[in-house]
């Protein structure tokens, strides 16, 4: 913290702005951590005192205040525990979250399209900013596929654990005879490039791009102009299509955001898949090993099949508590590598 402030000091620390900022937005995520800490130690502290009074005075009446102040302090604890967690390299990044409908037909692009809500609703729970960078609309209800840009502190962090196949079975609203349907979504998770990140570059070179008129319901909606942007990343076969900006160079620009994400994931996604061979556990989260199913019929559960983690509690969490979920998986990572 005293580095920083050193280094922000400095006459020359505004030469390189983006470096600066990104000087400042560590030196604020540290002052925040030392605040944080410092009050739940007064909180402990005084209410501490508070319950040695309320002895000495015989108020038993106070009892149960003082046990809500105490599962506060618990809780903003564990919050801190599990964040003190999030020390991967890109962790404290924000993320971009991809959907894509799996099999199913309608039933998969619907189910698509609700894990979308449910993800922008867990966003707005916790004062982050959700935008659709880029969306394709589902044959006859629901999305094909979407890319979801969460913006805040460990959003990628605390969403990293997300990716795999999502399953769900409940009685189908598309099917006249409304039978039951298992329908599946795969989530992928990236941490969102910056502009400082230099782990990552990419030759021109190495990009195909193609230009076409982004499709639309008809009339004046339909882009005269050929804006939609379909670019390729040819060395890695990496393709992304986006058409959701007015704007053909902010449509590239977004495209070649999802793009430098997609590369930042393949190497970490190599990386984890190392460290797994070597521990003798891993299991790729492709299509056939769904990480979580949710069940609206015959009953009502959602179950994390890595964690065991379960709630009947479905309407929470599809209003974006997803924490119970996110906490739970990354307590168990933890676990995992204090084995190690």
């Amino acid at each position: 913290m005293i580095d920083l402030d050193k280094q922000s000091a400095q006459e020359d620390f505004w030469d390189d702005t983006e470096t600066a900022q990104q000087v400042l937005k560590k030196a604020s995520s540290l002052r925040e951590w030392i605040e944080n800490w410092s009050d739940i130690d007064t909180k402990s502290a005084n209410t501490l005192q508070l319950i040695e009074e309320a002895i000495e005075a015989d108020l038993t009446d106070l009892e149960k205040e003082f046990e809500n102040q105490l599962l506060e302090i618990n809780k903003s604890l564990e919050d801190l525990e599990i964040k003190a967690t999030l020390s991967g390299k890109y962790d404290s990044k924000s993320a971009i979250l991809s959907i894509q409908a799996g099999a199913g037909g309608i039933d998969s692009q619907d189910w698509a399209e609700m894990l979308l809500n449910m993800y922008s609703r867990w966003a707005e729970n916790r004062s982050y900013v959700a935008k659709v960078l880029n969306w394709s609309d589902g044959d006859e209800a629901g999305i094909k596929r979407a890319d979801l840009e969460i913006s805040g502190e460990y959003s990628y962090g605390y969403l990293k654990g997300e990716a795999g196949v999502h399953r769900l079975i409940r009685l189908s609203p598309f099917d006249n005879q409304h039978q039951r349907h298992t329908s599946f979504a795969l989530i992928e998770v990236l941490p969102e490039p910056e502009k400082t990140d230099r782990e990552v570059t990419i030759d021109q070179e190495n990009l195909r791009i193609d230009y076409f008129r982004a499709s639309g319901a008809g009339g004046q909606s339909v882009q005269k102009n050929a804006t939609a942007v379909r670019m390729v990343h040819e060395p890695t076969g990496i393709t992304v299509s986006v058409q959701n900006e007015r704007s053909q160079i902010r449509n590239k620009e977004v495209a070649l955001k999802i793009i430098t994400a997609r590369l930042i994931e393949m190497e970490l996604k190599l990386k984890r898949e190392e460290e797994s061979k070597l521990r003798g556990e891993f299991v790729s989260p492709e299509w056939g090993n769904q990480i979580r199913t949710y069940v609206l019929h015959p009953y009502k559960m959602i179950k994390d099949h890595r964690t065991e983690h379960e709630t009947q509690d479905i309407e929470s969490v599809f209003e974006g508590d997803l924490d119970q979920f996110l906490n739970a998986y990354l307590e168990s990572t933890m676990k995992n590598e204090q084995r190690d």
